[in-house]
């Protein structure tokens, strides 16, 4: 069958169901992992992911556990994170919204015991079709450490850029999107980050998307800042297409997107995440008509939520991902 001319594709999370979370195995792990594809291909997601429950942290609830599963099983790093060091991290003024360092960058970082293409094979096994694979962007993961090694934060994140692309090489999807919801709020990083991130995705082999939100940290928007500051860094990439936090932002970021060079495909987020109201088919279709009149006919490749589902409710993330295709297929039919 032809693919639609704007697919539709989800960010990365979803909620972990209740009966994984009180028994917790690998049998178990893969029973979720086939649920949550099937929900999406049920309800008619072009692109599924496959939940990323692996990744979730009951001590991390504001984050979902997406920084500490990288940064805790690299090498060269330590998760003993005590006064001294909580301290001193409290000093830096640039993450105010995190009390503490995920972790303590202590000697020369590399893959250690990460293992995404593991966790990528473990999809595939019940997938049932192409799907798309996420994984947290070097410069987010940098931000969040407390470094007494490098000495330089371009060091650090460069590291990082090069211990995920030695594994992004061995990632067999047909999607690898890499996700970044700090640089948004920090424009002038942009350089630093593009090469970080580009790193990542020379090494892919399939599709290659990135992800960008001005963050999602318990349910909260923390970082302030305009997609027009970041239209330089943006055509900078060298990615196949966009996943962008569009939903509740102002149409003038819209306007800026015009000048994303054409041969990036744009997705627009028309599913707020951080609200339990279930969009109606109206809105999302309203949503899209939006986007495309202000970029033009054929720049909306994708359809996608604004971020991951993981803080809702499963009946209401559910229900948001049946929206989305029925708010598609309800746009491309008029």
């Amino acid at each position: 069958m032809t693919a639609p001319r704007i697919q539709t594709t989800t960010v990365g999370s979803y909620p972990v169901p209740e009966w994984l979370a009180a028994l917790p195995s690998e049998q178990a792990l893969v029973d979720a992992t086939r649920v949550v594809f099937d929900i999406q291909r049920q309800a008619g997601i072009d692109l599924p992911t496959d939940g990323e429950l692996y990744r979730f942290d009951v001590n991390h609830p504001d984050t979902n556990g997406m920084i500490e599963y990288f940064v805790h099983r690299f090498g060269g790093v330590s998760a003993r994170v005590g006064r001294p060091e909580t301290a001193a991290f409290r000093a830096k003024t640039e993450m105010r919204f995190r009390s503490r360092p995920a972790a303590v960058v202590t000697g020369p970082l590399d893959e250690g015991t990460l293992n995404l293409p593991e966790d990528c094979a473990r999809a595939a096994s019940v997938a049932g079709g192409p799907f798309k694979f996420t994984l947290t962007s070097p410069y987010m993961l940098a931000r969040t450490l407390l470094d007494r090694h490098y000495h330089d934060f371009a060091g650090l994140t460069l590291a990082i850029a090069d211990a995920l692309a030695a594994q992004a090489r061995d990632l067999d999807c047909a999607c690898v999107q890499v996700d970044e919801a700090n640089v948004p709020g920090n424009p002038d990083d942009g350089p630093l980050a593009a090469a970080a991130i580009n790193r990542v995705l020379d090494a892919v082999r399939g599709t290659k998307a990135v992800h960008f939100c001005f963050g999602n940290y318990g349910g909260q928007t923390i970082q302030a800042g305009t997609w027009g500051a970041l239209i330089g860094f943006l055509n900078s990439l060298r990615a196949d297409h966009l996943v962008l936090e569009l939903a509740h932002r102002p149409l003038s970021d819209l306007d800026a997107l015009r000048d994303l060079r054409p041969d990036l495909d744009i997705g627009v987020g028309v599913v707020d995440i951080k609200v339990n109201h279930i969009e109606t088919p109206d809105e999302i279709a309203a949503a899209l008509e939006r986007a495309e009149r202000a970029l033009g006919p054929d720049r909306v490749t994708y359809a996608h939520p604004d971020c991951g589902f993981w803080m809702l409710k499963r009946s209401v993330a559910d229900r948001k991902i049946a929206a989305l295709v029925k708010g598609r297929d309800l746009y491309l039919a008029r």
